[in-house]
Formats: structure tokens, sequence, C-alpha cells
């Protein structure tokens, strides 16, 4: 799923930045051309949405990591004689 991420301007003179972040999904239309339909889109605090993405990235990797172990134990036993 793509995302569109940019600066979210508030009425108010906050100090806090915002980022609106809009989820898109692609679709094709009746001639098969590819089309960004925009899914939701939520609007966080800047700081918060720094934490969330390095939380989701910490996840990934960790998936990541248990993927390459089982990927060697499978071409482990592919080798073996």
């Amino acid at each position: 799923m793509a995302k569109i991420i940019a600066e979210k301007t508030q009425e108010n003179e906050s100090q806090d930045k915002f980022v609106e972040i809009k989820h898109l999904q692609t679709r094709q239309d009746a001639e098969g051309n590819d089309l960004q339909i925009v899914d939701w889109i939520e609007i966080k605090e800047v700081n918060q949405a720094i934490s969330d993405c390095e939380t989701h990235k910490a996840n990934l990797e960790s998936q990541l990591t248990e993927c390459e172990s089982e990927l060697a134990d499978f071409i482990a036993i592919r080798d073996a004689e």
C-alpha cells in the first residue's frame, strides 16, 4: 500500500507539527489503467508519526531476521547430502 506524506498546516498557532498521511490503493479502470485512490487519511503529530514508524521498522527488521534464519535452514536441508 502506497502512502503520501505531507506536512499538515494547522489553523491555530500551535507549536506542534502535524503530518497528513494519505493511504492509497491501486485499482484499475475499465481500460486497465492503474489508478491511485485515497483509501483513508490520518493526521498525526510528527513526533508520534516518527515513533510509530520506528516501531514498525523494528518489527520488520525482526521479521527479516526470522525469515533469514528460516531460509538458511531450508538451504541447509536442500544442500545436505
